[in-house]
């Protein structure tokens, strides 16, 4: 069987319609939603319609099972906060056409909360055993739900965990959440490693005071404290980052956040990206040096949460060369290899087993918001690369 173009497309927009957000094609998903585990029991009718067996295991990853030794294909179907509606979705969508069109064996995965509602790429972290199940369940979104409790509410779906003895490798198809391919006017990207990544919560705490009677030299103000650190961190960082290497400060929650009162808490994420695993540790190390001055210049309390993430990885050559054939048969001359900035469940699967990524280009480069897309020519390009892989 050929793959169908038509019912690839019309199986992704039907996804989006599981949490859209009336905003183009926006998605609002966020793991263990309501509108998250719809989605999954859609996508396990699919799944079952194809002829693979479905299976949830016990933090909510969905895997429709071949028989025997397969190959296996996806990615994750929750969206960031304010998503968009190919991040994650396409590759799982992708997977499941390839497995209804394969004649080979084809198994496909919706792995649960790569965008990291609990955590970094929670659900291939505890499938692939680089987070224990029992360390998973303390862990709490920005409302302080444990993951514990969101698990709860998909128990009556669950079952044990997937064996991956049974996978030859495993292939995430993705757009590329940068701008190089639609820059470039290149169509594909052929992954040669994907970066690593840390995460962590720190907090800085000061005395929460009265706005109009506290004199500015007598204040222990957490959001300025917070300012000095960003601002420092910067300058420590000139000699040790290199153009590739970012960091960002995306979530602060200041307590108690009201326009007449001086903060007395400022608690914010931390998160760095880089290649190579010896520079990470020296940021993490500059990032704890850094705070604890300011903390000890300020006059306020630190504290650091746990500090999470993964190592850099590269990928499998035999796999990345299939996608290499496919590139050069769909779209000679417009492809490249290229590394990975943005995280993936790939990263924890190659615990496991052989990994390769293939990119489509992101409109102007943009992804996480919901002017995210991607032309419907660039998407089925990718998957008849695709296609070719799971041939080869």
């Amino acid at each position: 069987m050929a793959i169908d173009e038509k019912r690839f497309l019309a199986d992704l927009h039907k996804l989006r319609e599981f949490g859209a957000s009336g905003v183009g094609k926006g998605v609002v998903r966020p793991a263990f939603s309501d509108a998250d585990t719809a989605a999954r029991r859609w996508l396990s009718s699919r799944m079952q319609e194809a002829g693979l067996q479905p299976h949830f295991d016990p933090v909510g990853n969905l895997f429709g099972l071949a028989q025997g030794p397969s190959l296996l294909m996806g990615s994750h179907s929750d969206s960031q906060p304010e998503g968009g509606w190919l991040d994650g979705a396409l590759g799982v969508i992708a997977a499941l056409e390839i497995a209804r069109a394969s004649d080979r064996p084809i198994s496909v995965v919706s792995f649960q909360d790569e965008e990291g509602r609990f955590g970094v790429t929670t659900g291939s972290a505890i499938w692939s055993g680089g987070l224990k199940l029992s360390d998973a369940d303390a862990l709490t979104d920005h409302a302080g739900t444990t993951l514990a409790a969101a698990r709860a509410s998909m128990r009556n779906l669950t079952q044990g965990f997937v064996d991956p003895g049974q996978f030859t490798g495993f292939i995430e198809m993705h757009i590329e959440q940068g701008p190089s391919l639609d820059t470039a006017g290149d169509l594909i990207g052929v992954v040669t490693d994907i970066v690593g990544i840390r995460d962590m919560v720190i907090c800085f705490e000061g005395q929460q005071n009265h706005a109009g009677t506290t004199p500015m030299h007598l204040r222990r103000d957490a959001f300025q404290a917070l300012s000095l650190f960003n601002s420092e961190i910067a300058t420590r960082f000139q000699n040790v980052v290199t153009p590739q290497t970012v960091w960002t400060i995306g979530h602060v929650d200041l307590h108690p956040n009201a326009s007449s009162i001086v903060p007395g808490r400022a608690r914010f994420s931390m998160q760095w990206r880089d290649q190579d695993s010896d520079r990470l540790m020296r940021m993490e190390q500059i990032i704890r040096e850094t705070a604890q001055k300011i903390a000890d210049r300020s006059g306020m309390a630190l504290s650091f949460g746990p500090l999470l993430g993964l190592e850099p990885v590269a990928m499998d050559k035999s796999l990345q060369k299939r996608l290499e054939t496919g590139a050069q048969r769909v779209a000679p001359g417009k492809w490249r290899h290229m590394p990975s900035g943005a995280l993936h469940d790939a990263t924890n699967v190659a615990r496991l087993m052989p990994v390769a990524m293939l990119f489509v280009p992101s409109i102007n480069g943009i992804s996480h918001d919901f002017a995210e897309d991607t032309s419907e020519d660039d998407l089925i390009a990718g998957l008849r690369v695709l296609e070719i892989a799971a041939k080869s």
